[in-house]
């Protein structure tokens, strides 16, 4: 029982971390997280181009580099992704290695404490209904 709540402490705790970031990103860059066609609109872009020629003058420099607030964007949405993915994955795993009861505990427990910090229910995604089909 002692093992059980630790590990639906550990996973609530870094779903919530997750989640928050998610949430943020979604926010800045508004994102509607609980529409499905914008979620796959999303993961449908590409990703962004990598710089091939440093355009710094010196390590000195790098404290005032001005980047493009286009390409910040960009990074941000390709963050958004990858968070959103990771989120994915680790849900199914839990759910594989951790079983229905437990990945729901710790997934209700994180949303709980995103609401206490200001989040609206559902900012960063998920809704718990949906992802376990609950009507």
């Amino acid at each position: 029982m002692q093992d059980r709540r630790a590990l639906i402490k550990r996973l609530s705790s870094s779903l919530e971390t997750l989640n928050a970031r998610i949430a943020r990103l979604a926010s800045a860059l508004h994102v509607p997280l609980n529409d499905p066609m914008a979620i796959a609109a999303l993961m449908a872009t590409h990703p962004v181009q990598a710089v091939f020629k440093e355009r710094r003058k010196a390590a000195l420099d790098m404290a005032h580099v001005n980047v493009d607030p286009d390409r910040r964007e960009a990074h941000q949405h390709e963050e958004l992704r990858g968070l959103l993915v990771l989120r994915y994955h680790m849900e199914t795993t839990s759910l594989n290695d951790n079983g229905l009861l437990v990945t729901w505990e710790a997934m209700a427990q994180a949303e709980e404490i995103l609401v206490r910090q200001g989040f609206k229910p559902g900012a960063d995604g998920v809704g718990l209904d949906s992802f376990f089909n609950v009507a």
